[in-house]
């Protein structure tokens, strides 16, 4: 069957399965008919006006790499609110391609390109369009229902891995993005993107950057908030670390407004009450997930917290985060140990 052939069969069934739904006037059957890329767009090079960006701490998703884009309407720009937050022009979008290095040792090793996921700004809200690259790395396919697919790769300790990779439908996707029953983007906020990139052989702040494009309001405040590189040792204390790795990985559903809103767990950067935080806090449902034990963190005890139990799972019905995990992130979860263990011991 020719590549054309499968495009058509592949829209047929997501017409079957999702015949009302409003993603179809907005999706397009290939990444290409997009033009977001210069030819050919396996190399991701983008065009003029789509502007490639990253953020400062990222979501763990099975050691995959990531390349964000955005691009934002002609003769717009967006806005920001008191609290720091991005209101985005109707047709922007936020263009996210995940992929592996065959070596993670050698960033000049073969790359593959697993998928693409768009978000589109429409309305009031934000619709994702999710795209399958094929085997031969010339395109991505429309998605609606999701894919599997097999992944290998040599890991920084030269060790193999290999994963059946998931790219999540369409309403996997919903799932994690539901912020106030609205479908919005996680990781670009003011702090998130508040560091330097290279543009043109320079380095430049990007929120400057994107002023200076006029695809973004200037800012009358000098001192903007900066979220750390929970990676990097050497970018903040232990506490900014954990702190922003709970953020970025856990607090899109555990925050008031998110989908774990009932849980009373709040794990956004700005949340400041212990007990919100986790700390001495019981559990709201005590089934397996939280393993028998008592409080989401016991200061100084990282054995004795469900928060440690749940990130170490790979169980379905126990691992948080829940959805699309199929390895464990061992640096993270060193991260969250080392934060509860230096926690001083309540009596």
């Amino acid at each position: 069957m020719t590549f054309g052939k499968v495009i058509l069969a592949g829209l047929i069934i997501i017409s079957l399965a999702f015949p009302a739904h409003p993603i179809l006037d907005h999706a397009l059957p290939k990444l290409s008919d997009y033009g977001f890329f210069k030819e050919p767009i396996s190399e991701q090079s983008p065009i003029s006006d789509v502007i490639p960006y990253t953020i400062a701490s990222e979501l763990f998703s099975d050691y995959a790499e990531k390349l964000r884009f955005i691009k934002v309407p002609e003769n717009r720009s967006i806005s920001h609110n008191e609290d720091l937050s991005f209101s985005y022009p109707e047709g922007t979008f936020l263009i996210k391609t995940f992929y592996y290095q065959s070596d993670v040792r050698d960033p000049n090793s073969d790359r593959r390109l697993i998928e693409t996921r768009l978000l589109k700004k429409t309305g009031s809200e934000w619709l994702a369009i999710p795209y399958v690259w094929n085997n031969e790395q010339t395109d991505a396919v429309l998605a609606l229902a999701g894919d599997r697919k097999d992944v290998s790769w040599i890991h920084s300790d030269g060790k193999p891995i290999s994963i059946l990779y998931s790219v999540p439908n369409l309403n996997q996707c919903k799932s994690c993005h539901v912020y106030n029953n609205i479908q919005q983007p996680i990781g670009p906020k003011v702090r998130n993107l508040n560091l330097d990139l290279i543009y043109d052989n320079i380095s430049t702040n990007q929120l400057d950057k994107w002023v200076s494009l006029g695809i973004l309001e200037p800012f009358d405040n000098d001192s903007l908030p900066r979220t750390v590189d929970y990676m990097d040792v050497h970018d903040g204390n232990l506490d900014e670390r954990a702190r922003a790795w709970l953020d970025i990985n856990c607090a899109h559903c555990h925050r008031r407004g998110g989908p774990a809103e009932t849980s009373g767990l709040y794990l956004e950067l700005e949340e400041t009450d212990p007990t919100a935080l986790g700390i001495l806090k019981p559990p709201v449902a005590a089934g397996r997930g939280s393993g028998d034990l008592k409080y989401n963190i016991v200061p100084g005890h990282a054995e004795q917290s469900i928060m440690d139990f749940r990130i170490r799972s790979l169980d379905p019905g126990v691992m948080m985060p829940e959805l699309n995990r199929k390895l464990v992130h061992k640096e993270g979860v060193e991260i969250i140990q080392a934060w509860i263990n230096s926690m001083p011991e309540k009596e």
